[in-house]
């Protein structure tokens, strides 16, 4: 390599180095309000069983229904997870569309109300490989919903995934734990899978969450590495409940992941 090429290529790390640095610091930034937020888990099984649970919708979620192709691109059949699944409709809607749905969720509250309230027969079981789990299977579709810590979930458990939808996971955890999260999640994407990401941008000095904020930086900075990231939508998603939170605003970003091609 010549001298002035070598300068060059010194420089150019530098600057690359110095651009990333850079990013990391306004991404540390912009989290500074919300870094310190932490929710136990008994404190979402507390929402549950006081039904605290403003951010259960009892229809399917327009983002998942609007970009349903995109996700199942041409595939049937296809496995989807849904990480802290809750009680959504949508995995009944996913299921009866012939999918087959796996969902982790510590609220066992929230997982007998989701086979009763869509007049489903299930069946429980503990799971060996996660001491206190248990996993409830319904007996007509092919849902099963475990009842655990996420971060004990893994691949071994229930193998890969051909789909995610994240509708309010990756904003419910607590923000210090999102690199373990997305190491997590990466772990169970099969190398075909279609991520469906929905995330919120919000004034994080104006509510502490939950749902917290994760701007579209750090999106980048977590999966970046490892996956291609498109944003489908960005809406202006405020309404009088996030107004009454102190919200002067409120956007939705919509994101499809897929694992980049090695």
């Amino acid at each position: 390599m010549r001298g002035s090429d070598f300068l060059l290529h010194v420089l150019w790390l530098v600057l690359f180095q110095a651009a990333a640095g850079w990013c990391q610091a306004n991404i540390t930034s912009m989290l500074a309000p919300q870094a310190d937020r932490v929710m136990a888990l008994e404190e979402w099984e507390e929402r549950w069983h006081e039904g605290r649970i403003g951010f259960h919708q009892p229809q399917v979620h327009k983002m998942l229904e609007n970009n349903i192709d995109k996700v199942l691109a041409g595939r049937t059949g296809v496995r989807f997870f849904f990480p802290l699944c809750g009680k959504a409709v949508d995995m009944k809607w996913l299921a009866d569309m012939g999918h087959s749905v796996v969902g982790v969720e510590i609220s066992e509250k929230a997982i007998k109300e989701f086979f009763e309230e869509n007049n489903l027969t299930y069946s429980a079981e503990p799971v060996p490989a996660i001491p206190g789990a248990k996993v409830y299977k319904s007996s007509e579709k092919n849902i099963s919903l475990y009842q655990c810590d996420l971060y004990n979930f893994s691949s071994s458990i229930d193998g890969q995934f051909g789909a995610i939808w994240d509708r309010g996971s990756l904003v419910a955890i607590n923000p210090r734990d999102r690199e373990k999260y997305t190491s997590l999640i990466i772990s169970l994407m099969a190398k075909d899978c279609r991520y469906l990401l929905d995330t919120l941008l919000y004034n994080p000095e104006l509510y502490k969450g939950p749902p917290f904020f994760v701007p579209d930086e750090q999106v980048h900075s977590l999966f970046g590495n490892s996956c291609d990231i498109e944003l489908l939508h960005s809406v202006d998603a405020l309404t009088d409940r996030q107004r009454n939170w102190g919200l002067d605003y409120l956007t939705e970003n919509v994101y499809l992941i897929t694992l980049k091609s090695s």
